[in-house]
């Protein structure tokens, strides 16, 4: 059966992490033909403006080099015959520039220059988009860590009550590793070259086509498309795909660090926050499923794997591949328009985030006291002596448990405690520390 009969191509049927996003239209079949003819076009310029073709050429180039004009579905069929979708696409463009200018077309090129450069070109286009996202979702965790920054509530290490900490440090944390993920990509969005090499990397072909300084013409292409210049054809020299998995992984697993912590917290029993418009359920009318930190924390367990398969293709062969160039080509995308999905979903739930104070006030209060256990071991030696203190902390935490009772209503029994202020020593909210600091010195990273 054709893909017709089963209604087309990828629409993210299976994907709604990344589905209406902005990345999916930005990483979709259409968008790479675009970025395939992009190049196409550039490449032409390029060469115009060192004066190895004529001017007509490249205008005639970039006027036939419009996506509108050519069938994707056929060029994705016609692949197969030479493994790659840019031999049928030079042979149709070349077509469309026509007779007088259609020697002009991919010359000098080899299919994976093209190929490579739109890849390129597609991941600078997600990537200011997962900037932009980026940005939104840490002003929107600054806000909430500046609110909170004296919200008191529990931590938790090992799933267990630790001591108390606050809300507006958790988001303050969140936020760091937001803007750790800024700072990743960043630099690679701003490093990602175009690709010019020919057959092997030696562009001679150029040079037989007259240019005389054919070395020029990476430096040239790469301004037609607002890319870094390579400083070597990188066929098989696949950094600029290292670091793209690599940024995109970090990105990926930063999100999930906020969606992890945002389930948790959002549990029926926690209830510590929720989202802003949870999603429903088939089955259970009451349900408000924290929909978009689960979408969040699907992306950051798929995309290690992702970025593996690309980091494994670094060990590519000779002077251009047989299969690791070709491996790369659907985790590149998987990879940019899920975390792309990602981005956006995390700054729509960091806005919409809800917390809920009374909630943590009154988890701070399950363990009867014992959350200030280690303030107690601390303020109780000098008065009972290190040994005595632990004691008498270990008995009275057994004793929570059996009679019901509260650590501070035991230890007002001891005699020897009679003249501290159990009141304070016992309360939760005074019992965090640095956090309001911390959280400041946070809020100054811009």
């Amino acid at each position: 059966m054709s893909s017709a009969e089963y209604g087309g191509g990828d629409a993210g049927l299976l994907g709604p992490g990344w589905s209406g996003s902005a990345a999916a239209a930005v990483t979709s079949d259409g968008a790479f033909l675009r970025a395939l003819l992009d190049a196409e076009a550039a490449l032409t310029r390029a060469q115009a403006a060192l004066g190895t073709a004529p001017a007509g050429a490249a205008a005639a180039v970039t006027e036939a080099a419009d996506p509108a004009r050519y069938d994707v579905g056929a060029l994705a069929e016609r692949a197969r015959g030479g493994g790659n979708p840019v031999i049928p696409l030079v042979a149709d463009l070349t077509k469309a520039v026509g007779t007088e200018y259609g020697p002009f077309v991919h010359r000098g090129a080899t299919s994976q220059d093209i190929m490579d450069t739109a890849t390129m070109l597609v991941a600078a286009r997600t990537l200011d988009l997962v900037l932009a996202d980026l940005g939104r979702t840490a002003l929107a965790l600054a806000l909430l860590a500046a609110e909170h920054r004296d919200t008191p509530m529990p931590g938790r290490t090992l799933t267990q009550h630790a001591v108390p900490t606050t809300f507006g440090l958790k988001a303050a944390g969140w936020r760091s590793l937001v803007l750790d993920a800024r700072d990743r990509v960043t630099p690679v969005r701003e490093s990602l070259p175009a690709q010019l090499g020919g057959a092997a990397g030696t562009l001679a072909a150029l040079g037989a086509y007259g240019a005389e300084h054919p070395e020029d013409l990476p430096a040239a292409y790469a301004r037609e498309l607002a890319l870094a210049a390579p400083l070597l054809p990188w066929h098989t020299l696949r950094t600029p795909i290292a670091d793209l998995a690599g940024c995109l992984a970090f990105t990926a697993g930063a999100l999930g660090k906020i969606a992890a912590d945002v389930l948790v917290l959002s549990r029926t029993e926690i209830g510590e926050v929720s989202e802003g418009s949870g999603g429903g359920s088939s089955a259970m009318p009451h349900k408000a499923n924290p929909v978009r930190a689960t979408l969040i924390a699907a992306t950051a367990r798929r995309a290690p794997q992702l970025a593996a398969v690309l980091y494994g293709s670094l060990a590519a062969e000779d002077e251009r591949p047989a299969g690791a160039w070709h491996a790369e080509w659907e985790p590149v995308r998987d990879l940019l328009r899920t975390v792309g999905g990602a981005a956006r979903d995390a700054a729509e739930l960091a806005q919409g985030l809800r917390v809920h104070p009374e909630a943590m006030r009154r988890n701070l209060g399950r363990t009867n006291g014992l959350i200030v256990s280690e303030r107690l071991a601390a303020e109780l030696a000098p008065v009972l002596g290190r040994a005595r203190a632990k004691e008498l902390l270990t008995e009275l935490a057994g004793r929570t448990h059996t009679e019901h009772r509260t650590l501070r209503e035991l230890l007002a029994e001891e005699p020897d405690l009679k003249d501290l202020d159990l009141d304070d020593l016992t309360d939760p909210a005074r019992y965090t520390g640095s956090a309001g600091v911390l959280t400041d010195r946070a809020l100054e990273r811009r």
